[in-house]
């Protein structure tokens, strides 16, 4: 009977000692549970912040005075080691030297951030401040380089944990046009009796691109200066920038009576040094503001040899 009680008594004893290891595990896991929810909030928002979003191409097309289409592919990069899925939501865009002053807003879609993730955007957007709108052209026409702002609130969700809101703000550094360096007129001829729209001198421009923009710009003239004296105007139809080199021709209508002057006189070896200004960007009859005070502060400047132009086309630098 004293061995049956001793054992019994063991029995009772190892039940108990099991139930309150079970009751201190199972209080600890609520813990942690607790501490993972209250903390996953900044956990989240961390994770954001850590993340990086890098433009592969931006097609901005059908530009009217106040709206454009965009076509854009993005590689997000998620460093963390959760995978959550952020809804879709609406995002302002700005230039980095103006944070708080959105040219537009554009739609951002739901996306499962894993390791890597491509996101797409196609939509018609509004210009909502034209102002900040020609600064951002105007720096992605003249820089290297141009910070986007993107600014944005938007749901996470992460399995069975609670669903957070986080804020979205990243600063993207894109490839600008670095004041269409190596901008160049490749070849050209003159015509002494003009053509029918007045151009008497026809050619071809090349004109870099080092971005990953595409850009729909209509109609771009400019105007031409030797010694800041005007000598004409030049058109290039139906101007589409895409990455890379562009090889686009050239219709341009030029004072013939000025530059044969300069060849006589001050450039005697038919070189001419010939600044190029932008003037006007017009598409579907209407003009851009945006493209065309941009183009307005960029200069170019190159060297034509005229005088082998003007044998060519039977006339005289002597």
């Amino acid at each position: 009977m004293f061995k049956k009680s001793m054992r019994e008594g063991g029995n009772k004893a190892l039940v108990q000692n099991s139930r309150r290891t079970f009751e201190s595990g199972v209080k600890v896991h609520r813990l942690r549970l607790r501490r993972v929810y209250v903390a996953f909030p900044r956990i989240s928002q961390n994770g954001v912040n850590d993340s990086t979003l890098e433009i592969q191409s931006l097609t901005l097309s059908n530009p009217t005075p106040n709206s454009f289409h965009l076509e854009q592919t993005a590689k997000l990069t998620n460093p963390s080691t959760y995978h959550p899925n952020l809804d879709r939501f609406n995002a302002s865009l700005a230039v980095g030297s103006s944070p708080d002053k959105p040219y537009a807003y554009i739609e951002l879609p739901a996306v499962h951030a894993t390791k890597e993730t491509t996101t797409h955007v196609d939509q018609d957007v509004q210009i909502t401040d034209l102002d900040a709108f020609v600064d951002y052209n105007t720096q992605l026409l003249t820089k290297d380089s141009v910070d986007l702002i993107v600014k944005g609130r938007t749901k996470l969700h992460e399995m069975r944990l609670p669903t957070t809101t986080v804020d979205y703000h990243k600063t993207i550094t894109m490839r600008g046009l670095n004041g269409l360096a190596g901008f160049n007129v490749t070849s050209f001829s003159i015509k002494l009796v003009p053509e029918p729209d007045g151009a008497n001198m026809i050619g071809t421009v090349l004109i870099p691109n080092p971005s990953v923009l595409t850009i729909t710009m209509g109609n771009v003239t400019f105007n031409n200066y030797v010694d800041n004296e005007f000598i004409g105007t030049s058109l290039l139809s139906d101007l589409v920038l895409k990455p890379g080199d562009n090889t686009v021709p050239m219709r341009s209508t030029v004072n013939q009576t000025i530059v044969i002057a300069k060849v006589a006189g001050t450039y005697k070896d038919g070189i001419l040094p010939v600044d190029i200004v932008g003037n006007s960007s017009v598409y579907n009859g209407q003009h851009l503001e945006y493209f065309e005070k941009a183009l307005q502060s960029n200069k170019q400047h190159i060297k034509l040899n005229v005088a082998a132009a003007l044998a060519g086309a039977g006339g005289s630098s002597s």
